[in-house]
């Protein structure tokens, strides 16, 4: 049975005025890594249709390797249009339009609540990681704590001049909800790996985040 893997981009295309979307590396590079892997990665948005790439990810243009992914995300199946259960593993891929759509979102939630159930991996990089944000287990406490985890770190959004249009900092929302939030220096290859739960810091990591991801499937 081919392993399958279930790629969530954001629908948001802007975030307090300041316009944004998808960072296409945090979807690109995991999709190949599962692809040439022979993992089957499905693209899904948050709303389903056209996803908006931010185009600080891409300045010089869509580089040639990412161009086929890009040109699935001219049109996405919602998520709440696929069955989690097909599924192996999510991944929540960044940028920071999921601070807006995937922070605090209830199908998200249960995205995440019905992967664990069936002993799949959860997989976010960047602010992708922003869908473990107000996630609460049946007990009522959050999803994170006591969790180990990673993702862009309060400097790294001061460095990228965001932090004025940010709903939150993500580290400082991680811990506040009790994650042992483990940061690299800024910009690094960071991945963290907490039982089937796989996060990493930035784009740089992308590729990486797919990789343990593998490992775990």
């Amino acid at each position: 049975m081919t392993k399958k893997v279930l790629l969530v981009a954001t629908s948001a295309t802007e975030m307090n005025g300041h316009p944004t979307g998808l960072w296409l590396e945090e979807l690109a590079a995991p999709y190949h890594v599962f692809q040439d892997a022979g993992v089957e990665p499905t693209i899904v948005s948050v709303k389903g249709g056209k996803v908006t790439i931010d185009k600080n990810s891409i300045p010089d243009g869509i580089p040639a390797e990412q161009q086929s992914v890009a040109d699935m995300l001219e049109d996405t199946k919602a998520l709440a249009d696929v069955n989690v259960s097909d599924f192996d593993g999510v991944l929540f891929a960044g940028g920071h339009g999921p601070m807006v759509d995937f922070a605090s979102n209830p199908v998200i939630a249960q995205l995440i609540h019905d992967t664990e159930a069936h002993d799949g991996v959860v997989g976010a990089v960047c602010h992708g990681v922003g869908a473990l944000v107000d996630v609460k287990k049946a007990d009522g406490s959050y999803y994170v704590q006591g969790k180990n985890i990673t993702g862009f770190t309060d400097e790294e959004e001061d460095m990228v001049k965001l932090t004025k249009y940010v709903p939150f900092l993500l580290e400082s929302k991680l811990r506040e909800q009790g994650a042992a939030f483990v940061a690299a220096s800024a910009f690094a290859d960071h991945v963290i790996v907490d039982g089937k739960l796989v996060t990493g810091q930035n784009p740089a990591s992308s590729e990486g985040t797919a990789k343990a991801m593998l490992e775990l499937l």
